[in-house]
C-alpha cells in the first residue's frame, strides 16, 4: 500500500527540504502538530543549531513542528521507539510489536490521551503504522 500526499503535505515537504537541506518523503500529522520522519544520522541536521530550523518552520506554518528518527521497516525495537516519539510526552509502559500488530500498554490517563476524543488519535496512529509500517492492527491496553 503507498503513501498517499496531498498538496498540503507536499508544500510541507518542500518547505521542509528548503528550509532544512534534508530531503524526506515521511511526513503526517498527528495531535495537531506535523511531524517529518527523517533518516536517523540526519536528525540532528535537520533539527538544526540550536533548534532553529524547528523554530524557523514553527513560524512559518503555525503550528507545532516535531522531527523523528525513522527506523526500518522491520526493526521491531525501532517501530516501538518510533511509537514513543510520535506520542510523546504521553508516556506508556510498553510496545509490542509481533508481526503485523502493535499492542501499547499504558495506564489510565496514558490511555486516554493515546485514544482521544472519538478515538481520533488510536485513528491517526494507526494510518501512519498502516503507511510507512504496513502494520494492520493497532491495540492500546
Amino acid at each position: 500500500m503507498a503513501v498517499t500526499i496531498d498538496m498540503q503535505l507536499m508544500r510541507y515537504i518542500n518547505l521542509f527540504a528548503k528550509t532544512t537541506r534534508v530531503e524526506t518523503t515521511k511526513v503526517f500529522v498527528y495531535n495537531n502538530q506535523i511531524i517529518f520522519a527523517v533518516p536517523k544520522a540526519k536528525v540532528s541536521i535537520a533539527i538544526g543549531k540550536g533548534a532553529a530550523n524547528v523554530k524557523k518552520l514553527n513560524d512559518i506554518l503555525r503550528k507545532k513542528i516535531k522531527i523523528v528518527a525513522m527506523p526500518a521497516v522491520d526493526s521491531n525495537e525501532g517501530i516501538g521507539k518510533f511509537v514513543e516519539e510520535v506520542v510523546s510526552p504521553v508516556e506508556f509502559n510498553k510496545v509490542e510489536v509481533k508481526e503485523n500488530s502493535v499492542v501499547v500498554n499504558a495506564g489510565r490517563q496514558s490511555k486516554a490521551a493515546l485514544i482521544g476524543r472519538n478515538r481520533m488519535r488510536e485513528k491517526e496512529l494507526g494510518d501512519v503504522l498502516r503507511n510507512f509500517f504496513h502494520i494492520t492492527k493497532l491495540r492500546i491496553a
